[in-house]
């Protein structure tokens, strides 16, 4: 049991610290976002190594050498427009909830949970049901993403338009993290 909690601790750092980024350039709405992050991030993080635990091998086989690059390039992507809109945006605009869609958020979990997809083939090694491992694993990662962005959101307050920046940055960052 313990060993799952620190597995789901460490699935949920990269959701969490993009949930921050959330929560620090989407000040409106964010009990609504808080939410909505925390159920994209928290299922797409148990789906994710629970494909793995039932793939196996076969799986990674053939998405092993492209895992990296996918969720880089889609983290790069979202970054690199998350400045653009930052630099390009008349400040008094400010940042309004339609900068995370549901499929930006959709494109942000997939590309934060792809290595719990490899973590999920680990599963099958350990003397661990994979289930239980993924619905722990979805809930602390709910709960990481949701109070991911409320904290950002008390951030935001004291950095203004310079947090979208700081948010692209950060998920430019996670996507090179991916590739090392």
């Amino acid at each position: 049991m313990i060993e799952i909690i620190f597995l789901a601790i460490a699935l949920s750092m990269d959701a969490f610290a993009v949930s921050l980024t959330i929560g620090v350039s989407n000040p409106k709405q964010i009990q609504k976002m808080a939410l909505l992050a925390g159920l994209y991030f928290g299922i797409a993080q148990g789906l994710m190594p629970l494909f793995g635990y039932l793939g196996g091998v076969a799986i990674f086989g053939w998405l092993g050498e492209y895992t990296q690059w996918i969720a880089f390039i889609l983290l790069l992507i979202i970054g690199i427009k998350m400045v653009y809109e930052a630099l390009t945006s008349p400040p008094e605009k400010g940042v309004t909830s339609k900068k995370y869609s549901h499929h930006a958020l959709l494109m942000l979990a997939i590309a934060t949970s792809i290595d719990a997809l490899a973590a999920g083939f680990t599963l099958t090694l350990m003397s661990i049901n994979g289930i239980y491992a993924c619905i722990i694993i979805a809930i602390i990662t709910f709960l990481f993403s949701y109070s991911g962005v409320l904290m950002g959101r008390s951030s935001s307050v004291w950095l203004g338009n310079k947090a979208e920046i700081f948010g692209g940055v950060v998920l430019i960052f996670l996507g090179f993290k991916v590739l090392i």
